[in-house]
């Protein structure tokens, strides 16, 4: 086939990055064809910084029918992914998301059997799977050189954001326009590599979300998760956009050792023979296993939004395997609706959660919602744009 057209719907700050991408000819086999905005600044950007045969489009279902694209890139506010997303696979276009692949299950689910139904190509813009350090990580593991997983901990809170961020725009960090805090928009990579490394989900999660513990803002702003998994190993997930200076550290803790991610840097700790064999032979009292420890030498390379659309684009041209595909987007949700459920009701809540029930109590946290802002920088709510 000739080059892939592709559309872009969103130019927010991640959209237009997209487009400028694009528009340069750094994705092979692709080509910018058209967009779609609402707002006038934005088409103003595209129409100045674009080589001017880009197409524009206002309307949703008019950018859809006349466009004429193959593929589209989606990068709306979160509430609008599973819906546009739909749209483009009635049409057969190919689609890849932004993250979050939506706010609650219920709607994402729809959107993965349209997906399937479609034959498309679905992916989501999970970059950090493009990450060579998370890629070998996830091999470790997966190839059993740390033993079975004992435990997990991650600690994200090198994400701060000041109050100035949360007033940037009417839409963020609220219920309706937003549908959460911390977790669906700054730590949502981190749960997605969470489960991506280790290769399972958790069986359940008991966890705490604080709202507005250090911003003026009705969603979660710091949060501490317990879970449990199926072969008894448990874990904890800690975020906060309130605490300077941050940290950014992941363990994983197997019967062969320590794997730890931290400062762009992945270390194993990893034990001569396994901790459950030393632990059943050995005789003399006190005394733990030996062990090593080796910096594993792989460059951390976090800015990969390139590599995903170009592995998107690949296998729309060819058929090759996608490091991110969309209906894979449901796992981190599940695990972000897990956490918001189980502070909601306060108890501790199985997975996969009730898609209805979450989706009813969302509604309720929308419909009951008095928050107001007091000071708004942008007033201006683009309903095709975010980040």
């Amino acid at each position: 086939m000739g080059l892939v057209k592709v559309g872009v719907i969103g130019i927010g700050n991640m959209g237009s990055s997209h487009v400028q991408m694009l528009d340069k000819g750094q994705i092979k086999g692709a080509t910018l064809t058209a967009i779609c905005s609402s707002n006038a600044s934005r088409i103003k950007w595209v129409k100045n910084n674009t080589q001017g045969n880009v197409q524009i489009f206002r309307d949703v279902d008019t950018f859809f029918n006349e466009s004429g694209i193959d593929a589209v890139l989606i990068a709306t506010p979160h509430y609008s992914h599973p819906e546009l997303a739909k749209k483009a696979f009635a049409k057969g276009i190919h689609v890849l998301i932004e993250k979050p692949a939506g706010v609650f299950t219920k709607d994402v689910l729809e959107m993965n059997e349209a997906a399937k139904l479609s034959g498309k190509v679905f992916g989501i813009m999970y970059n950090q799977r493009a990450n060579p350090l998370f890629q070998k990580l996830r091999d470790l593991i997966q190839s059993g050189e740390l033993g079975e997983i004992k435990r997990t901990n991650w600690i994200v809170t090198d994400v701060y954001r000041s109050q100035s961020y949360y007033d940037s725009s009417k839409w963020r960090a609220t219920w309706k326009g937003e549908g959460g805090g911390v977790l669906l928009n700054q730590a949502l990579h981190h749960l997605d590599i969470w489960q991506w490394t280790t290769g399972f989900l958790p069986k359940s999660i008991r966890a705490t979300c604080s709202i507005g513990k250090y911003h003026d803002i009705e969603v979660e702003d710091d949060v501490t998760a317990f879970v449990e998994y199926e072969n008894g190993a448990t874990g904890v997930f800690i975020t906060s956009t309130g605490e300077a200076p941050g940290t950014d550290r992941y363990e994983i803790v197997g019967d062969r050792g320590k794997l730890v991610v931290e400062n762009d840097e992945l270390t194993f700790y990893r034990l001569t023979q396994s901790e459950r064999d030393f632990n059943a032979t050995y005789t003399g009292g006190f005394g733990v296993p030996e062990w090593k420890k080796i910096v594993i030498p792989v460059k951390s390379e976090n800015a990969n939004h390139s590599m995903i659309i170009q592995n998107w684009i690949d296998s729309i041209v060819t058929g090759s395997q996608l490091l991110a595909p969309g209906t894979e987007g449901i796992n981190a949700l599940e695990i972000s609706n897990a956490i918001y459920l189980s502070s909601w009701l306060n108890e501790t809540v199985e997975l996969p959660i009730n898609p209805d029930l979450y989706y009813e109590k969302l509604q309720e946290k929308i419909s009951t919602s008095t928050f107001e802002k007091k000071s708004v920088t942008n007033t201006t709510l683009d309903v095709t744009g975010t980040h």
